[in-house]
């Protein structure tokens, strides 16, 4: 029964999805103070980096907008900091690896012998 334990938590899913929890937990860390930062400078410039008290008619949208701003920041955190370099690196990686020749077919095989033959006379 500790072995299959032990044989489970060894398993490369387990490890990896260990790994991945504590990178997204620091690189969550690494977000949030870069949307406090943009929240900051946006506060800068409007006045105030946190809408809720923003009440146009009555209703409560403010809270609301504070949650979209964040969202979008840490969309585009994410977009430019792990989406853009993990593609350049895809694309970097698929040029630096050129495809296999195929091997040529047997049309091509059987005309290159009849040619050979024709050579020898």
């Amino acid at each position: 029964m500790i072995k299959g334990f032990k044989d489970f938590l060894m398993r490369g899913n387990v490890v990896d999805l260990a790994v991945a929890v504590v990178i997204g937990t620091a690189f969550g860390k690494v977000v949030d103070a870069f949307v406090k930062i943009i929240m900051d400078l946006i506060g800068k410039v409007g006045g105030q980096p946190n809408f809720s008290s923003f009440t146009p008619g009555g209703v409560s949208v403010g809270g609301f907008l504070t949650a979209l701003v964040s969202f979008l920041i840490v969309a585009a955190a994410v977009y430019f900091m792990v989406v853009v370099p993990m593609n350049l690196l895809a694309e970097r990686r698929k040029r630096g690896v050129e495809p296999e020749p195929q091997a040529p077919s047997e049309e091509i095989i059987l005309l290159q012998e009849i040619r050979d033959a024709l050579r020898v006379r």
